[in-house]
């Protein structure tokens, strides 16, 4: 009988027959049992060794034991009747099957001489019962349990060569190796507590309990086991929470609650927690509000909140106090350029990541001289932002859209339409295809939940951002051009975002390179030369390098809606940076470069008219948020 098991319980398992084999199987180069390491256990029965040997094949060897062979007996100037008076003595006095002498092989060394040998099958029916009630009571001993099954693991293998096919011997055998299994995962639990692989994913020493338990319901060491793992679990949980590591304190305590039903210690370690969290709150409220009392105390304070939003579940009174001072001392938000933060939602989760993108001020659009440039990116005009602004640092992702569509039961364009464009890989063009929305990857395909959502019309996006904005009580919204370029210039006046080099930084973004490969083989006719990124299609958001502002993909992986209407220049284009915006405007623009655009499209400058309803495997959005 053939069992898969772990490593640790393989082991223990060859522990506990060691005392059928001279030593542990070797590890041979194609990954099955080889022979035993021990030279005595290499040599022929015959050879004289007088020691039992146990036969073992497959590619577990540890567990797949196939029978006992007896050891060899002297018969060396000795008769059967000889033969017959020391099998009963040795039977006489317990010593059944150990060795060449035992009364087991004397026995079987009468019978292949005289196979019809009355005596010889007597003593042998009454070795098999001796054997039974023996492996019994050592499957029964409540202590020494190793040793205890290891001695009925030999005995369940003698008895199978004796009688193979008798039931008793056969449940007998199912016993032990049940029992076996029981410690050894036991066993591999406690070492896996002991180096703290607790196992919260189903691994390790959890696992490794439940599998006793599976074998063995009421077994007491993995019940008890099961309580460590849950206690170790707790300690992470509430050594989280003293660093006011909350988010991994919540996250270990639900991995807690899962160990055992209905376990009292969840909820007291709740509690427990909920006062840590409650007391750091009021220091940082306290702190905060003192440091509003010193002349350079309005940096201070706002750390405080920083700090206390981060570990505060959603609509804390506490924190509403300290943010509520500080605004009205200021008269201005309580962020800094570049601070990172996610805004709760009312269902009890977090927004998407937003990065505060400094106020400043650049030059938009395109020169006149400018390689590859268009009248629709002229006349290049300055901008500048009098406040910043807080922009999603990825693409919104399959994850977060899906959040959007099942609280709102949403329809969003694709899915009522019931098709959208994606790439074909047969034909290397792009292609309408039914069946595809804001699910599917690039090829129609079901996407992961952190690629970045496509086939979205702009609607779509801006019915995102309205939901947004309800469950957070904040203004988010589509960017307008000019934050968008600004945002992904990041500083840089040059042609591409990453300034005037003509071939991307190497891990800078998802761009069309040459380097690139379709799945079938193909290539990009016009695309940087030289430049490869391993992706055909669009990668997983922040799989490359975030620009100077910490914002992924601005130029790359899928252009963005923004919010603009589409005009054919930036004459009278407004010089605030607000989206020029005209309602009842079906030409919406897009920006940014994508995974399958061309090297010309993939200038900063670069901006390209669409209609509202279009869906496609090329355009995503991202958010921005005021402060």
């Amino acid at each position: 009988m053939r069992f898969l098991l772990s490593s640790a319980l393989s082991t223990a398992l060859a522990v506990g027959l060691a005392g059928c084999t001279p030593s542990p199987p070797a590890q041979t180069s194609n990954g099955t049992a080889g022979q035993p390491a021990d030279p005595a256990a290499e040599a022929d029965p015959a050879s004289g060794s007088g020691q039992g040997t146990v036969t073992i094949a497959g590619d577990d060897a540890a567990e797949d034991i196939q029978q006992w062979t007896p050891p060899r007996v002297d018969r060396q100037g000795r008769t059967l009747a000889q033969l017959r008076r020391a099998a009963e003595q040795a039977f006489a006095q317990g010593h059944l099957y150990e060795d060449g002498d035992a009364a087991v092989p004397l026995w079987l060394a009468v019978q292949e001489e005289e196979p019809d040998d009355r005596q010889a099958r007597q003593g042998l029916q009454r070795a098999k019962q001796k054997l039974l009630q023996q492996a019994d009571a050592l499957l029964q001993r409540p202590l020494q349990q190793r040793e205890a099954l290891a001695e009925a693991g030999r005995q369940a293998l003698v008895l199978l060569t004796l009688a193979p096919k008798d039931e008793k011997v056969r449940a007998l055998q199912g016993r032990v190796e049940t029992a076996q299994r029981v410690v050894a995962y036991n066993r591999a639990g406690e070492d896996d507590l002991r180096a703290d692989r607790i196992g919260e994913a189903g691994d390790g020493a959890i696992g490794n309990f439940r599998e006793a338990l599976a074998l063995d319901p009421n077994n007491r060491r993995a019940r008890q086991g099961l309580a460590a793992a849950e206690s170790g679990l707790i300690r992470r949980a509430e050594d989280a929470a003293r660093i006011r590591d909350f988010a991994s304190a919540g996250a270990w305590l639900a991995e807690a609650s899962k160990v055992r039903d209905s376990s009292p210690t969840i909820a007291d370690a709740f509690e427990r927690i909920e006062q840590i969290r409650a007391a750091a709150l009021v220091q940082l409220r306290d702190g905060g509000l003192h440091d509003l009392t010193t002349p350079q105390g309005l940096k201070p304070a706002r750390e405080k909140l920083a700090e206390a939003l981060r570990i505060a579940l959603p609509g804390d009174a506490v924190v509403a106090q300290l943010r509520e001072r500080i605004e009205l001392a200021t008269h201005y938000g309580s962020f800094r350029p570049g601070q990172v933060f996610s805004d709760a939602l009312r269902d009890g989760g977090r927004g998407p990541q937003m990065i505060v993108v400094p106020h400043g001020g650049f030059q938009m659009g395109a020169s006149d001289t400018e390689p590859g440039a268009t009248d629709a990116e002229r006349p290049s005009h300055y901008v500048r932002f009098e406040r910043g602004y807080a922009m999603a640092i990825t693409e919104i992702t399959v994850g977060d859209f899906e959040r959007y569509v099942k609280a709102t039961n949403a329809r969003p364009r694709a899915t009522r339409r019931g098709h959208s464009v994606v790439y074909d890989e047969r034909s290397g063009n792009f292609i309408r295809r039914s069946g595809v929305d804001w699910r599917s990857d690039y090829d129609g395909g079901r996407a992961l939940g952190n690629s970045p959502v496509m086939h979205v019309s702009v609607r779509d996006a801006e019915n995102y951002a309205t939901w947004l904005s309800e469950q957070t009580g904040r203004s988010y919204r589509l960017p307008s051009e000019a934050e968008f370029e600004y945002a992904m210039r990041a500083g840089s006046s040059g042609r591409y975002p990453w300034g005037d080099a003509g071939l991307p930084p190497e891990g800078s973004g998802n761009y069309t390179g040459s380097k690139d490969v379709s799945p079938s083989g193909r290539h990009w006719h016009n695309a940087f030369v030289g430049y490869g990124d391993g992706w055909w299609g669009p990668a997983p958001v922040a799989s490359f390098q975030a620009n100077g502002f910490g914002l992924h993909d601005m130029g790359g992986n899928l252009s963005e809606w923004v919010a603009d209407c589409w005009h054919a220049s930036y004459r009278r284009a407004p010089a605030d940076g607000v989206a020029w915006f005209n309602p009842g405007c079906r030409s919406r623009v897009i920006r940014g470069g994508n995974w399958a655009n061309a090297p010309e499209q993939t200038r900063a400058a670069w901006r390209q008219s669409q209609d509202s309803d279009t869906t496609s495997a090329r355009i995503g959005f991202r958010l921005v948020r005021g402060i």
